[in-house]
């Protein structure tokens, strides 16, 4: 299992070792030491949410107001553009995003970290992204960036009408967003990663 950083800070793409035979092959898709042993903690899986989505849909750009849910997301059946968005202000690539193709057939995986904001859409008829979550849903701390916001200009797959949920379509822009507070602070969201960090110190 290869685990490296994209273009965002903080956030990591995840190769697994596909090894195949004449049955099939076999893959570790989450491994908790590969994990802790890059992030110097143990991913708390606290949820899996499971969804299945058709050509068409965004679902995002959805976040968790700290202390944040940090996510490890896989598409299991099918394939999605998967996009990380960088809401941390003070970070050092505050405001940008990287696309990642998620699928069946690479069997990658995306970690990102409490603060971010996500959001993904499928590159096939259907797609089914399954995604361990550090912390459970609740509903008063997430909130909700627009995910067609013409100054994200997100690369979403085209050639479809799109689907949003009636709550993503009337999701604030990103200078909305800020402007009304609701983005974590990268100083604050490093405070989270370090107590994580210790906590593990703390438990050997």
């Amino acid at each position: 299992m290869n685990i490296s950083e994209i273009d965002l800070v903080d956030n990591f793409l995840v190769t697994p070792k596909i090894i195949p035979d004449d049955r099939g092959y076999f893959l570790e898709t989450f491994s908790q030491r590969a994990f802790q042993e890059n992030f110097g903690h143990k991913l708390s899986v606290a949820q899996v949410n499971c969804s299945l989505s058709k050509r068409g849909t965004i679902r995002g750009m959805h976040a968790v107001a700290l202390p944040g849910q940090a996510r490890y997301v896989m598409c299991v059946q099918g394939a999605v553009t998967d996009i990380a968005l960088d809401i941390r202000v003070g970070s050092p690539t505050f405001g940008r995003h990287q696309a990642v193709t998620l699928s069946a057939e690479n069997r990658h995986a995306l970690y990102l970290p409490e603060g971010m904001a996500h959001g993904f859409s499928p590159l096939t008829d259907e797609a089914t992204v399954v995604y361990l979550c550090s912390a459970p849903w609740n509903p008063g701390a997430e909130f909700i960036i627009n995910a067609t916001d013409p100054e994200l200009d997100l690369p979403w797959p085209e050639g479809h009408e799109l689907l949003l949920s009636d709550k993503d379509r009337a999701a604030p822009s990103f200078r909305e967003a800020r402007e009304r507070g609701l983005l974590p602070g990268y100083a604050a969201c490093r405070e989270v990663y370090d107590a994580l960090a210790k906590s593990e110190e703390g438990a050997r």
